[in-house]
């Protein structure tokens, strides 16, 4: 291993104490700028984890703590961030763990900690799995259901059928719950199994502590011992090459002894940054699954089975409205509907179209200002594929200029929140019939046809959703 490249990553991974009079700094001014109310109940409880000289990990109570941050006030936190801590240019929070005890905390009942004894370490392994994330609650639909058929195929295997099962897809779609759904069927189906489910930040964390600690020997062993190896959002091992290195023989050497081994990240293994070609090259070597952005069905499935967990009442027309202008992705939605329910609750009012407008003005007006437009959509498809948007939007026929018009129209419906009406419009007053069929002829076709979903990939980044 290069011991130029550990000393490196060693140096630039600054301990929080170091950065706490300047994270000090930065609350006063995010007080000042969202308020004191706003700040005590939301900003007050995040914790500095660590800064690198360039991304800035913070920590939060709970999903629903820091989705709420995020959403509402992460871009806040990054533009002061940007204006006060030296070479500051990503954020990211993450979720407070649990004391590593095997039991199950009661005042938190959602989570519960696992633990897989290594007979040969007297030491246990314990890693924790959120109860809220199984199988039996996570709604399946076309963007999502290769994905989801082949967590169950690898968790009912005897043996590993993909290996290793690539999970990946835009933030907020799924992919955590499902890699947390694998950990819990496993370790039910296959009690003798040492599984080891952690993030890639974690990972990377772990192998640095074992540098400095001078017990590398330790790391190994309890990495390459694991019968089922789990790590979520691979992605933050991009430019850590000595992680990378270690990532690479850790992975190696499981697929050699037929360990299973499952990876989830935001893009395909081609297109990782910073990844090394041969780490790229060997997490492509097994199953490769996308999840795709909801549509609106899958939207309403998730909101009417969120509504069933919370046994609360809540209006169809209001979980439609929600499943129409909140298509970012999956949490924000569910915390939007939480946030409704909250306020119905405290209140004690009815949930209502109008109050449930009133109570998400601010994250709606958010989504509203980040949605693409049918404009955009319908220029950058012309351009992909070589047409003018007045050809696009014609009455030709021509079967390449058909193809386009699918796609510019498919891409209108699961990025906008325009309906069949209203799409039709900007494409020559099509009527909404038209539009429908465009529509499922991509969507029966997205899946069994490679370089479909590869231009609609292509686009989407052009588009930057």
């Amino acid at each position: 291993m290069n011991n130029q490249n550990e000393d490196y990553e060693f140096q630039v991974f600054i301990h929080p104490s170091q950065v706490h009079n300047l994270w000090q700094s930065i609350n006063e001014k995010l007080k000042k700028s969202v308020g004191s109310k706003v700040y005590d109940s939301w900003l007050k409880p995040l914790d500095i984890v660590t800064y690198d000289g360039k991304k800035l990990i913070l920590s939060a109570p709970n999903r629903f703590f820091k989705d709420r941050v995020l959403s509402q006030y992460g871009r806040e936190i990054e533009l002061i961030c940007k204006k006060n801590l030296p070479g500051f240019s990503e954020l990211d929070i993450i979720i407070q763990e649990e004391p590593d005890v095997a039991i199950q905390d009661s005042s938190t009942p959602n989570t519960t900690s696992i633990v897989i004894k290594d007979e040969e370490n007297p030491e246990d392994f314990t890693h924790q799995l959120d109860r809220r994330f199984t199988f039996d609650n996570f709604i399946v639909g076309k963007p999502n259901e290769l994905a989801y058929a082949a967590a169950m195929r690898v968790c009912e295997s005897t043996s590993p059928g993909f290996n290793p099962l690539f999970l990946y897809g835009g933030v907020g779609l799924g992919k955590t719950h499902l890699m947390h759904a694998i950990g819990w069927r496993i370790s039910e189906l296959h009690k003798d199994k040492k599984i080891i489910y952690m993030s890639a930040e974690k990972f990377m964390y772990e192998f640095i502590k074992s540098i400095r600690y001078k017990d590398t020997v330790s790391f190994k062993e309890k990495f390459r011992s694991a019968n089922i190896l789990m790590i979520d959002d691979v992605q933050f091992i991009g430019g850590k090459d000595s992680t990378q290195e270690e990532f690479f023989h850790t992975f190696n050497e499981l697929i050699d002894n037929n360990h299973q081994v499952i990876i989830s990240a935001d893009k395909s293994p081609s297109d990782l940054e910073n990844v090394q070609e041969r780490l790229k090259s060997r997490l492509g070597w097994g199953l490769v699954a996308d999840i795709h952005p909801t549509t609106f069905e899958l939207r309403l499935g998730i909101l009417e089975s969120k509504v069933d967990m919370l046994k609360t009442q809540v209006p169809q027309e209001v979980l439609q409205f929600l499943a129409e202008k909140i298509i970012s992705n999956i949490r924000e939605l569910e915390g939007a509907l939480n946030r409704v329910v909250a306020h119905a609750s405290l209140v004690g009012r009815k949930i209502t179209l109008d109050t449930t407008q009133n109570v998400l003005r601010d994250l709606l007006k958010s989504n509203e200002r980040r949605m693409v437009t049918i404009d955009d959509i319908q220029s950058k498809v012309a351009d992909f594929y070589h047409y003018t948007v007045a050809e696009l939007i014609s009455s030709r026929r021509q079967q390449r200029l058909m193809y386009a018009r699918h796609m510019a129209i498919y891409l209108c419906k699961i990025l906008t929140s325009k309906s069949y009406v209203d799409i039709g419009k900007k494409f020559g007053d099509r009527d909404h019939t038209t539009i429908m069929h465009s529509v499922k002829k991509i969507e029966s076709e997205l899946y069994a046809r490679p370089d479909l979903r590869e231009d609609m990939d292509l686009i989407k980044r052009k588009l930057h959703v």
